[in-house]
């Protein structure tokens, strides 16, 4: 079964589609003008590492069994695909343009699949006993996610890293921790069939080398619980938001490791949080696996990265998680003072936007 794929986000969607490709899906990518003409003439490429062997490979979506097409918001009707993938990130999305088109995803009720740290509202209304009307204040505008009904989205945690090296063109992407996606069930068994066939799709995909057809990292897993994505939270907050500091960033190995009890305890203290949502231990990533991959994370995390270019709006599942603490009756310092740092910084570069 071929499927019809839509993706907003052409950068780290890239990353999915090439794994989707292996299966012989139609991929189409929303992207900016520039991207699009690269993608519809060169494809896109993504450099691969792959564990005991010296040379990264290289997937090339020309090359692959499915096809990918690009370009932007106009003229593109959601009820036209199978399945909808949302790979930007979520200041994004309250965009001219963008706006329009996911509030028509949300309306043609197509199974849509978020690949963002920051859960779309919709999807937090999955979990039981959660005032989501309370969570506003972490999203940028949060009446975006109004024209989606919870049981037709999921979410996708978008767990292996990647970027775009500077020097290489626009449609190329760089694996740095090719870790794997995880992602939570539709409620619809007819819906999480879609996904089950990803999943195979992936875990049979083969790649040609010297040596023989060698198996590839970076594969998408289905789960039961709605929880398992959320376990990427821990991590956000005990490296990527730790990454910034008050006159500038560091890198997420730096975060973590330069004080490891207190990632240690913030990193415990989401997890906990997590449970009392309904998780199950055995759905989260204990704090040795996380800081293990950490010492490989030699870069600040992108929202230190935005902070520090003056962008006005960034990702807050910081400020998300600080919320949802506090519906519980619970709070961790050194999440306060991460919060209130974020905040911080953010104004300042509003301002600056503001007097140019």
């Amino acid at each position: 079964m071929a499927y019809k794929i839509l993706l907003l986000g052409a950068s780290y969607g890239s990353l999915l589609a090439s794994k989707m490709l292996f299966g012989g899906h139609s991929i189409h990518l929303i992207c900016l003008p520039a991207e699009a003409d690269l993608i519809n003439q060169e494809g896109f490429k993504v450099r691969l590492p792959i564990r005991g062997r010296k040379d990264p490979v290289l997937l090339d979506s020309k090359k692959l069994p499915g096809k990918v097409t690009a370009g932007g918001v106009a003229g593109v009707n959601p009820a036209d695909y199978d399945l909808i993938g949302l790979a930007m990130q979520e200041p994004q999305y309250r965009v001219d343009g963008v706006r329009q088109l996911l509030d028509a995803v949300g309306k043609s009720k197509v199974p849509c699949m978020s690949i963002m740290n920051m859960p779309p509202l919709a999807y937090l209304r999955r979990i039981p006993g959660l005032d989501c009307d309370k969570l506003k204040p972490a999203y940028t505008d949060a009446s975006v996610w109004d024209s989606f009904d919870p049981e037709r989205i999921t979410l996708n945690s978008p767990d292996p890293q990647a970027i775009r090296p500077p020097e290489e063109k626009i449609n190329f992407l760089q694996v740095t921790l090719p870790t794997n996606f995880k992602v939570a069930r539709f409620k619809d068994d007819k819906l999480t069939a879609i996904l089950s066939q990803l999943e195979k799709d992936v875990e049979a995909a083969r790649f040609d080398t010297p040596e023989g057809k060698i198996e590839l990292p970076v594969k998408l897993k289905v789960y039961d619980s709605v929880f398992v994505p959320l376990a990427k939270w821990a991590m956000l907050l005990a490296g990527n938001y730790r990454c910034v500091t008050e006159d500038g960033m560091r890198t997420a190995q730096e975060a973590v490791h330069s004080d490891i009890e207190t990632s240690r305890s913030v990193y415990n203290f989401v997890l906990d949080l997590c449970v009392k949502l309904g998780a199950d231990p055995k759905d989260l990533v204990p704090f040795e696996k996380y800081a293990a991959a950490a010492q490989s994370l030699v870069r600040p995390a992108s929202a230190a990265r935005a902070l520090n270019n003056g962008v006005p709006f960034i990702e807050r599942a910081d400020k998300l998680v600080q919320l949802i603490a506090r519906e519980k009756g619970l709070s961790h310092p050194e999440i306060d003072r991460g919060v209130a740092l974020v905040d911080r910084r953010l104004e300042a570069n509003r301002k600056k936007a503001a007097a140019a």
